[in-house]
Formats: structure tokens, C-alpha cells, sequence
């Protein structure tokens, strides 16, 4: 428990932090007149395995079960007190020694080596759990990226619908044009834009489910012929589309290959053509991905930092037309995916097992807190090979939004389960 004391003691100020070891000895850190979040570590061995790479140690621990929470508190508290110290000027979280951080980047570009073998293993690795699962903790529509909280009362439902109005309305689609939804999800976004707008889409994306279930989502909407899906890796597309969007996809396919990415979208978007790239982003310039999520969440996964992206766009032949940071509207909706996730921790459970369910926990709160106190935020950046193809001003943007999201109705999150909660 020495070194994991040593830390903690130069880290937390604010607000409280009680931990008590195997051996019942407890100790306290920060501001002793706080409510305390409470701790225990149920083995000798616990404490130590945290202090020694808190980044992964802190999180295994939870999930095996040799780091408990004490009520009324729970994972998503401690992370949000002990990171949002962290991230304080000046402090550090058990910053690794010289040689074990050269041993993690070295690791890390390997992991950014996307093949396509490669990229299609990582993208099952975390999207092939089972449609259940994603059901207890997302929208109706099942859209796992960024909600857009225009207030931060509204649901997540809204919320999500008006993320899709915030899109279509950058891309000013036009009935009859054809759009390329690059990592089309479980097909909510592709759906949405043939409703409003009457165009066809084609939706791709290398996990096997989601295309399945967006294909059966498009017969039964009886848009089949409008709506398509296709198990396929965006680099083996080959027709030329009117608009591409490409939401939550650019972080799956690894630094190395931002430029590759979008020469080959540059290749397949019509000349007065608009893309539109909706991505979690670093505000601080690059960075590399944490080891915890390497391995057990996004293998192969990178957050671009702005300047990595322009830089990709520039050198493949792209204009940027627009760019907006999106900062707290994650944060937002990671809350709201942690809460239903909590609530479900049964069913969760038995459809897998108590590890994956406190793995997702942890998972979850983690990334909320790096859009709360950490670094980062979500770009959408909007390009263009001709400057004609957009206005002079962003006025539509705002104006199509509202004009969307007044049209559409949310709908409720599973009002069963929650009546009979």
C-alpha cells in the first residue's frame, strides 16, 4: 500500500478518498470535511497492482473483483473524484518510468497497423456482443456515438435524434442523391436520412450484427431497395457518392492510416460533393491510446487530435469548410449510457458475467470523465472538394436543425422496463 499512498497523497485535494486494505488499515486523502468515497481492497496484492500502472492496474482491479466501491457510492465516483485530480495542473497520475513509457508507445503504433484482417478482428472485438446487450443501455434507434444535448435536461433520445438533424443538416442533402454512411452502426442514421430527405444510402461496416440488424431494420421500414447495407471495408468500396458521412468511424482505423482514409474518400465523393466527419477528437494535440482500452475495449482504436486530421486532408486533395468542438455533449451521454447500464446489472450479468458487466462500468466512467475534466471533446469537421458546394455562412446549419428536430418525434426509452423498475 506504500507506493499507492505515495500517489494518491500528491494527487487527491479535492474531495475525499478513504481506502481501506485487505488488513483493514485505512487511509484517508483530500479535503477531510468532503463526502468521502469509500474503497477496499479485498487482497494483499491489490493495492500494489493498482500503484504500478494505475492506468490499467485501477480498472483490472475492479474487474476482478479485488477493488470494491462501498455504497452509496459506486465505480463512476471514484473515477470522476480521483481523475478529476489527476487532471489538475501540475499533478500526475503515477506517471510510468522512461522505460516502460517507451514500451507502451512502441506497442501502441503496432496496435495503429490496420490491415484489413486486422481492422475487421478489431471492430468484431467490440461490436459483436450481443444485440441485447447494446438494447439495455442505448436509444431506440441504438446510436452508439455522441448525443447532441441542445439542453442539458433533454433525453437521451432527443438528444440523439437531434445528433442526427445536427449531421443531415451539414451535409444539405438533396432528394435523390446517393450518401456512403462509412461505419453505419445498426443503421439509425442511414434510416433517418431516407426519411427526411428521400435519398439512398449505402451503409458499411465490418461488424457482421450490425449489418444484419440494419438490413432487417431497412426491409421492415420497407426501404430495402433505398437503404442498403454491406459487410465490407470502406477501402473496397468503389462507386461514387454524392455525400459521405462518416460518424464515430475515423478512431477505429488507427493514426497510420488518416491519410489513406481520406484519399480513398476524396476518391469516392462527387466533385461538388460534402463530407462530413464526426469524431471523438484530443484538444491537446496527439497523443496515444491508454493501454486499459487497447486491450480490452478498442484494440487498434486512436482519437485524432485536429491537427493530425487537417494535416490528412490537406495532403488528399480536401477543403476544410467548417469545423465545430463539440465539449460537454459526450460527457452528457456517457452519464446517460452508465445509468441504464447500472440499472441492468442483472440481466447484464447473466448474459455474460459479472466481470464484463464491472468492465463496462469502468469503461464507461472513464471515458466520461475525459470529456468532463480531461482532454477530450468531438469534432465535426466538414469538407469539401469545391468551396461552392456550401453557403457563405453557417445560418442553414442551425436553421435545418431546428427544422429536423421539430419534425421528428423522440421516443421513449423503454417505458416496459421502466415501469416495472
Amino acid at each position: 500500500m506504500w507506493l499507492l499512498d505515495k500517489i494518491l497523497r500528491a494527487v487527491v485535494r479535492e474531495g475525499q478518498l478513504i481506502i481501506t486494505d485487505h488488513d483493514g488499515s485505512v487511509h484517508t486523502y483530500g479535503d477531510p470535511a468532503a463526502d468521502p468515497v469509500r474503497i477496499r481492497f479485498t487482497d494483499s496484492g491489490a493495492a500494489m497492482h493498482v500503484a504500478r500502472d494505475p492506468r490499467v492496474g485501477a480498472g483490472e482491479a475492479y474487474m476482478d473483483g479485488r477493488m470494491v466501491v462501498e455504497p452509496p457510492h459506486d465505480i463512476r465516483d471514484m473515477v470522476l473524484l480521483v481523475m478529476r485530480n489527476a487532471n489538475r495542473p501540475g499533478a500526475g497520475m503515477g506517471a510510468p518510468n522512461p522505460l516502460r513509457r517507451a514500451v507502451d508507445w512502441v506497442a501502441f503504433k503496432a496496435d495503429q497497423v490496420n490491415l484489413r484482417a486486422k481492422a475487421s478482428r478489431n471492430v468484431v472485438h467490440h461490436y459483436d456482443l450481443t444485440r441485447q446487450f447494446y438494447e439495455l443501455f442505448l436509444d431506440e434507434d441504438r446510436q452508439y456515438t455522441m448525443a447532441y444535448f441542445t439542453d442539458p435536461a433533454n433525453s437521451l433520445e432527443r438528444a440523439q435524434v437531434d445528433k442526427k438533424a445536427l449531421i443531415a443538416a451539414k451535409l444539405r442533402l438533396q432528394p435523390g442523391m446517393r450518401v456512403l454512411d462509412i461505419g453505419c452502426g445498426w443503421g439509425g442514421l442511414a434510416l433517418s436520412l431516407n426519411k427526411w430527405f428521400g435519398v439512398e444510402v449505402l451503409g458499411v461496416s465490418l461488424a457482421p450484427d450490425q449489418v444484419r440488424f440494419a438490413q432487417e431494420r431497412a426491409e421492415a421500414a420497407g426501404v430495402a431497395d433505398k437503404v442498403k447495407f454491406r459487410l465490407t471495408d470502406y477501402r473496397d468500396v468503389s462507386e461514387t457518392f454524392d455525400r459521405i458521412t462518416s460518424v464515430g468511424m475515423i478512431e477505429h482505423i488507427g493514426a497510420a492510416h488518416f491519410r489513406e482514409y481520406f484519399a480513398k474518400t476524396n476518391d469516392l465523393l462527387a466533385d461538388d460533393g460534402i463530407m462530413l466527419t464526426h469524431t471523438i477528437g484530443r484538444a491537446r494535440g496527439p497523443g496515444t491510446t491508454d493501454k486499459w482500452t487497447r486491450k480490452y475495449i478498442f484494440p487498434g482504436g486512436y482519437i485524432p487530435a485536429m491537427s493530425e486530421l487537417v494535416v490528412a486532408l490537406e495532403q488528399t486533395g480536401w477543403e476544410v469548410a467548417d469545423v465545430e468542438v463539440l465539449r460537454y455533449h459526450y460527457a452528457h451521454t456517457l452519464a446517460e449510457w452508465y445509468k441504464r447500464t447500472t440499472r441492468h446489472e442483472a440481466e447484464i450479468t447473466t448474459l455474460y458475467d459479472a466481470r464484463l458487466f464491472r468492465m463496462w462500468q469502468f469503461y464507461l466512467a472513464g471515458a466520461e470523465q475525459s470529456f468532463r475534466s480531461g482532454s477530450m471533446v468531438n469534432f465535426h469537421i466538414q469538407s469539401v472538394k469545391n468551396r461552392a458546394a456550401v453557403p457563405t455562412t453557417r445560418d442553414y446549419i442551425s436553421a435545418e436543425v431546428a427544422r429536423l428536430s421539430a419534425m421528428e418525434e423522440a421516443p421513449e426509452w423503454h417505458l416496459d422496463r421502466q415501469a416495472a423498475e
